[in-house]
């Protein structure tokens, strides 16, 4: 692990996923290079999807990942920095 690297936790919450779920992908896609792993599950009672991801990166690699998801309509993303 790179010392400047952060393990952090992005939790994703779509509102819209006809309308967004190919620019939330295209985005993760771009940031592949940080992805540990992702899951992500429909929530059909509130209709949403909630998606979990795990980055190892630096801080500007994943608050530029925030960033970019946050700025979509009906997308809400927060990190928790945790390492």
């Amino acid at each position: 692990m790179d010392s400047n690297n952060r393990i952090a936790v992005i939790g994703i919450v779509v509102s819209n996923r006809e309308e967004s779920a190919k620019k939330v992908n295209d985005i993760l896609s771009g940031f592949g290079s940080i992805i540990v792993g992702r899951m992500g599950i429909p929530y059909k009672e509130k209709d949403i999807s909630v998606i979990s991801i795990i980055v190892d990166g630096t801080n500007d690699e994943i608050g530029a990942l925030t960033g970019k998801l946050g700025n979509i309509p009906g997308i809400k993303a927060k990190v928790a920095l945790t390492y």
